[in-house]
Order: structure tokens, then C-alpha cells, then sequence
């Protein structure tokens, strides 16, 4: 049996961060500046070339899982932690 080597491939999480009362941006700027982890808000990645202007992307944020499985999870913990935060 042949080794195969693996992907170099990423994959993503889109979350909707409407119901913490935070624009994307205001969330992405409040979490890497409070907890020193980044998440890309999604408006910046979407485009803005649809019908009106309007953008499909806006209020959600790109979680990125590029990095071993316990750094995802401890990305994870830091988002939900943020959030708790945010409805006290």
C-alpha cells in the first residue's frame, strides 16, 4: 500500500453573529481584541455585486479550521465564552 500525502486543503465555518447584537465587523474586532483569536467577518470575503448592493455575507463571520483539531476546539470554546460575555 502507497503512502498518500495529505491535502493542503482548508475548510470553513460560516456563523451568523446577528443575534449577539454586533455587527460581523464589531464581533471579529471585540473577539481578537478580548480573547487574541481572529475570525474573518464574512462581508469582507462575499463581494457586494448583487441586485441593490446589498451583500449576503453581512452579519455572519469565517471561522477558518486550518489548525489541529485542539486548536479548533479551543477556538470554539474561546467563540462560545465571547458570546456568554456578550448576553450578560
Amino acid at each position: 500500500m502507497s503512502a498518500c500525502p495529505t491535502p493542503r486543503s482548508t475548510f470553513y465555518l460560516w456563523a451568523n453573529v446577528a443575534r449577539t447584537g454586533l455587527t460581523d465587523t464589531e464581533f471579529a474586532a471585540r473577539f481578537y481584541a478580548d480573547y487574541t483569536a481572529m475570525v474573518l467577518r464574512r462581508a469582507r470575503v462575499s463581494g457586494t455585486r448583487r441586485p441593490r448592493r446589498t451583500n449576503p455575507g453581512s452579519g455572519f463571520i469565517r471561522i477558518a479550521l486550518v489548525v489541529d483539531v485542539d486548536e479548533c476546539v479551543e477556538g470554539a470554546r474561546r467563540i462560545v465564552e465571547f458570546c456568554r460575555t456578550l448576553a450578560q
